[in-house]
């Protein structure tokens, strides 16, 4: 997400860096880039014309001209006002209601509403503990209550079914005292699509907010929509009283309009981003970080709690004493390190929160690696006998041999894990005894 629009705005940055000082003609040029820049990325013109001639506005003013450091003045300037286009601080949840707290979801059809309902159930009950049942008003597609039905056992979520014939309403009557005898914290309500906008569905969702007096109305959209996007969330809003945004499939090939628009149509804060397929990977929208992110800055703080969030800390504790103690890191502990590196998203969605060098971006860098491989790694271990991972010095040609047919593939494969295992190795045993130790108390979340 924001890959072109990042690559465009950095380009505009390292040209007034590079220059000693600024005058009104050097940021006129600047502010023109930039606003060509948000044309390329589907922004919407109203939002392109506010942010432009705010830019334009504090730029040309003494707050550049007179700085001292002119291009970083600049630069803090762009920052603050994507900041304030993306909405200022985190939206969270508001779940300050007597249970059960209805959140509900609209938004046309292909959007991710039913998945990011489940998403929506794991977040309240791994992040906020409290408990959420899902339901689905959606009559429209035959196998949307199917899909959130088999969504909601596969998380252990409860699923709030309705009698066959009933009509949106009435299942949502159904669903609501169904969460009140099953006591839950949460009802979660998907409501029906369409493919495109239309008065029938406009009506259908007005219904249902005034029925089930929702304390949450989130409006999905589907990030890579772009002017459709705005359209609907315009349409979406004069008719609901809509609290926040869920802006899904931010990790496909999105030129990032949808999220730079959509706060400003709607008058409501974006509230997450969903970031994968996978049901934990629903985040909470953090404006100022993203900011910094298209910016090429990073978001090293958004890493830093991902990983206390998924690591696997008894491992890491376990891993440390096992090196501290001057036990070899054997091939168990080396798939273990690459199945956490695979729980984090891949290796670009890590770079993408990493601050960059100018020319450089995650998407170029992650590009250069093959993303089966961290899988294919993982394959060749779970090839091997216990006592092969255990014993790696032990496995010679005809073993390999065994294992890359195995894993179906090369035997050099397999040898160039090996070789990085060594590697991995050599380098464990140069931090010395209690040297591991010393560095993961220093990390947050490992130490005492």
């Amino acid at each position: 997400m924001f890959a072109s629009l990042s690559e465009r705005l950095r380009g505009v940055l390292d040209q007034v860096r590079g220059r000693g000082r600024l005058t009104e003609e050097n940021i006129e040029d600047a502010v023109r880039d930039v606003r060509r820049a948000l044309i390329e990325a589907d922004v919407a013109l109203p939002v392109i014309r506010d942010f432009v001639a705010c830019v334009r506005e504090r730029a040309i003013g003494a707050e550049v001209l007179r700085s001292l450091t002119p291009g970083q003045a600049f630069i803090k300037i762009l920052h603050e006002q994507l900041t304030a286009t993306l909405g200022e601080g985190v939206a969270e949840l508001n779940l300050r209601h007597q249970p059960p707290a209805v959140i509900l979801l609209a938004g046309l059809q292909g959007a991710g509403k039913t998945t990011t309902a489940a998403k929506l159930a794991v977040f309240i009950r791994e992040r906020l503990g409290k408990r959420a049942g899902l339901a689905s008003t959606d009559t429209q597609r035959p196998a949307a209550m199917l899909q959130l039905e088999r969504l909601a056992a596969s998380i252990d979520v409860p699923w709030l079914g309705a009698e066959a014939g009933l009509g949106p309403l009435a299942i949502a009557d159904q669903a609501l005292k169904a969460a009140r005898l099953a006591q839950l914290d949460v009802l979660i309500l998907d409501t029906a699509g369409r493919s495109r906008l239309d008065s029938e569905l406009l009506d259908e969702v007005r219904e249902m907010s005034q029925r089930t007096d929702p304390i949450e109305t989130l409006f999905v959209v589907d990030s890579m929509a772009g002017q459709d996007a705005v359209n609907a969330a315009r349409a979406f809003a004069a008719v609901l009283p809509l609290t926040g945004v869920i802006l899904t499939k931010t990790d496909g090939d999105a030129r990032g309009g949808a999220a730079l628009s959509v706060k400003a149509v709607t008058g409501v804060p974006i509230k997450f981003l969903g970031t994968g397929e996978a049901v934990a990977e629903l985040e909470p929208f953090h404006p100022d970080r993203m900011a910094s992110r298209i910016l090429g800055m990073g978001d090293v703080l958004g890493l830093v709690e991902e990983v206390q969030r998924k690591a696997d800390h008894a491992a890491a504790a376990q891993l440390a004493e096992k090196i501290s103690t001057g036990k070899q890191f054997d091939l168990n502990d080396l798939r273990a390190q690459l199945e956490q590196i695979s729980g984090l998203g891949g290796v670009e969605s890590m770079l993408d929160k990493l601050p960059l060098p100018a020319g450089m971006s995650a998407e170029k860098l992650a590009g250069q690696v093959d993303p089966r491989m961290l899988r294919r790694q993982i394959a060749i271990i779970n090839s091997m006998t216990a006592r092969e991972r255990r014993r790696p010095g032990i496995i010679d040609g005809s073993r390999r041999k065994r294992i890359a047919a195995g894993s179906g593939l090369p035997v050099q494969a397999v040898n160039q894990l090996l070789k990085q295992h060594t590697q991995m190795q050599k380098m464990m045993k140069k931090m010395g005894q209690g040297g591991l130790r010393r560095m993961m108390r220093g990390l947050p979340g490992f130490g005492r």
